[in-house]
């Protein structure tokens, strides 16, 4: 039985997408089954680096997702609208998904499976978190059996490459971030990667899979690495760390609901994490959970050929159950998404970490005794505090916590801004 693909858009995983699929040999015999019979694209004149059938292309993007011959539609043109539209109508129409879209995933996740679920259909997205690396469907099935509790993530290759150059080179954020966008790994615009909201849309993805509930993508906690400093890198290096832009979700055990902390933020990683060696364009991702232990998933987190595998992946099994049962009328509900229930999102100031923090002082008798007074008074512990040498005339003094909570963290803070001797506080950085 041959299943046929409908495919919105032809940029670069697209066309990842259909080379694997115009070429299976060598590869698993499903493919032999399945066939592109449509491909969507903004314009019929462009030139592109695959050789398709003129035929089968279209700029009728809603005559494919309507199409009743069409059995499943890949999505790959990205962004909210049409895409969000699309995904909709196709599941109105009984056809099976596959996107890569994180973005439409992470904000209408919740209305795309449920419409899902009520047309008994399925919507897959292995490759909307991580690229060519298994994750989705791990934290569906393989690692069913585990109590999750945590998930630690390198999720952007724009960043990690941004902040492996800067590590290893010394040069200053700007300097990195022209010569990743001269090399393709970063936008014109890049805001998404460099301020974290990419890393934030995936962190949301897998923490509804992960445990089991909805998440609002716009209660995760961001930031992103624009003013991480050459100095905080050679800092970092000197007290035993790397700086690396980590998604964390974390499951409060403490209580009887769903209680999620989802942050985004740059992180001092102890050099000897496993994260730590994640350099370059990769992507690496953390579970944590019981009675498993610990398990990472690692690779190349973009490119045509990583995504591409992940989207086929999808495809197959889609195709693999669809040969099996023949009347479509039950899920394979290991397969299959239904978060339950909306998960209750930690505000950030009540979440735990280590925290280093940079000063620039007067060079004043007294000056890191009124520091440690006014962390004291606000129950933050300090694990060590280190006078690293002067910018000009002023001192510069390093300081790193325990774990504490960063509400009072926030407010002590808030108090030493108001020191006389304080003239600036060029960096914090969370601490793993």
């Amino acid at each position: 039985m041959a299943f046929k693909i409908g495919l919105l858009g032809l940029g670069t995983v697209g066309t990842g997408t259909a080379d694997i699929l115009f070429n299976p040999d060598g590869r698993h015999p499903l493919l032999q089954n399945i066939t592109i019979s449509q491909v969507g694209v903004k314009s019929l004149e462009k030139k592109r680096n695959i050789d398709l059938p003129s035929e089968i292309l279209t700029t009728d993007l809603e005559a494919i997702v309507t199409n009743p011959e069409i059995d499943i539609v890949v999505e790959l043109i990205g962004g909210l609208e049409p895409a969000r539209s699309l995904i909709l109508k196709a599941i109105a129409h009984g056809k099976h998904v596959v996107t890569a879209n994180k973005a439409v995933i992470a904000r209408y996740g919740g209305e795309i499976f449920a419409a899902a679920n009520e047309a008994k259909v399925y919507v897959l997205s292995e490759a909307a978190v991580g690229g060519g690396i298994p994750i989705v469907e791990p934290l569906k099935q393989s690692l069913g059996a585990n109590r999750l509790e945590n998930i630690i993530g390198i999720v952007n290759g724009t960043t990690n490459y941004i902040l492996t150059e800067m590590t290893e080179k010394g040069s200053d954020f700007g300097q990195v971030l022209k010569v990743a966008q001269d090399l393709g790994y970063a936008e014109a615009d890049p805001t998404a990667d460099v301020e974290g909201y990419d890393a934030a849309d995936k962190i949301a993805i897998l923490a509804s899979l992960a445990f089991g509930c909805l998440v609002k993508r716009e209660d995760v906690y961001c930031e992103g690495i624009t003013k991480i400093t050459s100095s905080d890198i050679n800092y970092a290096e000197k007290l035993g760390f790397v700086i690396k832009l980590l998604a964390i979700a974390h499951k409060v055990q403490s209580t009887t609901e769903t209680q999620l902390q989802l942050r985004v933020h740059p992180t001092f990683v102890p050099i000897s994490h496993p994260l730590a060696n994640v350099n370059g364009v990769n992507n690496a991702i953390l579970v944590e959970g019981s009675p498993l232990g610990q398990v990472m998933f690692y690779g190349p987190g973009a490119g045509s050929g990583p995504t591409a595998s992940a989207v086929v992946a999808d495809i197959m099994n889609i195709v693999g159950v669809l040969n099996t049962d023949k009347t479509g009328d039950n899920l394979d509900s290991l397969l299959s998404c239904s978060p339950q229930g909306q998960g209750q999102i930690s505000p950030i100031e009540e979440v735990f970490s280590r925290f280093y923090a940079r000063f620039l002082c007067a060079d004043v008798p007294g000056v890191i005794g009124h520091l440690g007074t006014a962390f004291g008074e606000n129950n933050v512990s300090l694990e060590s505090v280190v006078q690293i040498g002067f910018q000009g005339d002023l001192a510069e003094i390093v300081v790193v916590t325990h774990h504490v909570r960063e509400g009072n963290f926030r407010e002590a803070i808030a108090e030493i801004r108001s020191l006389n001797a304080i003239k600036n506080i060029p960096s914090i950085i969370r601490v793993l």
